[in-house]
């Protein structure tokens, strides 16, 4: 998401108001598949390769090199890292590389404050190797005020730009329809074979009706299947998010939607939905699908009840359950399996927050332990790295 999306939160900060971002008391059924590893903070303005480190929207691991990938919707730029944890917590993260990505003509992406004609200023928000680990797919929720919709793109790992992937024309935005500015493409999953890409919008396209509100859960979005070799779009489902968990305190946004999805096998995804309220703070809770059982709302030009089904969803974990206070969690990768013989199923999820360059915000990583649904996870991750 943005910066230009939470300004009112900076401005709040630099006002000396203070934001209660201390979620409700734990509830420990809504937490029955998570158990909390730990949780480290980067120090504000932290800095490395002349960056200051902020923005964190999306992560992934490369099991070969035992390093994380994290992408920072500032400009477009790509670090890699490599925190640390076993049972009993989760050390800060080393930092081992920056790499600016760059743009189809071979020069890196221009700033939001410096533009360029013909060059898009990317928002980027998910990450994902392909097999190999030798180049990555990357989605920014585009550039609407100089005409540039949402993007899904490839890149080596050295940034340099290898394709544009063709998006279906109903991911143009218009006046009355397409997906809405900074509620586009926050959420990018990829098959256990690396052959298909999962994009998630996190907010409901215009035409499909209205986003949540503390007193409903709003339009679904959607959720699409695209060919990673042709582009080709091949399904698409309708998720339906909650309503927003708590109602603003202050005047400002109140909002819920898709902020990641994860592949927890061929056939299921695992969906981030994350929720602000200005005052009342953040909330994150986890939820998984089948996305077989969500009808093709592909050729759907609009989503009207009675007119698909949406993907059923069970809940995985409630994260303000875990016993911490979720920031604004943005990326979710599987990380590297705790060690045999760990309690529980070994597998690792490993979320990351954006804070927005807000004095107000954090950057945090979060690890939990998978504890699988029935009929849960094949294997530890899925990301084309492995």
């Amino acid at each position: 998401m943005s910066l230009a999306r939470w300004a009112c939160i900076a401005l709040l900060a630099l006002a000396g108001c203070a934001l209660p971002l201390a979620p409700p008391a734990p509830e420990a059924l809504l937490a029955p598949h998570l158990r909390l590893i730990g949780v480290a903070e980067l120090v504000p303005g932290t800095e490395y390769g002349g960056t200051t480190i902020g923005g964190l929207s999306g992560i992934d691991y490369d099991q070969e090199r035992g390093e994380y990938l994290l992408i920072s919707d500032a400009g477009a730029r790509v670090y890699t890292a490599r925190p640390q944890y076993g049972t009993h917590g989760l050390a800060a993260p080393q930092f081992t590389g920056v790499q600016a990505l760059r743009h189809a003509s071979g020069q890196p992406f221009a700033p939001w404050w410096r533009p360029q004609p013909g060059m898009d200023r990317p928002d980027a928000e998910a990450v994902r190797w392909l097999p190999g680990a030798r180049a990555l797919l990357w989605t920014s929720e585009g550039d609407f005020g100089r005409g540039f919709g949402p993007q899904l793109r490839e890149s080596r790992a050295d940034g340099t730009h290898l394709r544009d992937l063709p998006l279906p024309a109903g991911f143009m935005p218009t006046a009355e329809s397409g997906p809405r500015r900074n509620g586009t493409l926050e959420g990018l999953a990829l098959s256990p074979d690396g052959r298909t890409a999962w994009l998630a919008m996190e907010l409901p396209w215009r035409q499909d009706g209205e986003s949540a509100t503390p007193a409903s859960g709003g339009a679904p979005v959607r959720i699409t299947a695209i060919d990673v070799a042709s582009g080709r779009p091949l399904r698409q489902i309708a998720y339906q998010p909650d309503a927003v968990p708590r109602t603003r305190r202050l005047p400002g946004p109140q909002m819920n939607g898709v902020s990641e999805i994860l592949a927890d096998g061929p056939h299921h995804l695992l969906v981030l939905e994350r929720a602000y309220s200005a005052g009342a703070g953040f909330a994150a809770r986890l939820y998984r699908i089948d996305t077989r059982e969500g009808s093709d709302t592909l050729a759907l030009d609009a989503l009207a009840p009675g007119n698909h089904r949406p993907a059923p969803k069970t809940l995985v974990a409630d994260l303000s359950a875990l016993g911490i206070a979720p920031d604004n969690i943005e990326g979710m990768a599987w990380g590297a399996p705790l060690r045999a013989g760990a309690r529980g199923s070994g597998c690792v999820l490993v979320f990351v927050s954006d804070d927005n360059f807000n004095p107000a915000q954090v950057t945090q990583l979060i690890a939990a332990e998978y504890l699988p649904l029935r009929g849960g996870h094949e294997r530890c991750g899925t990301t084309g790295s492995r």
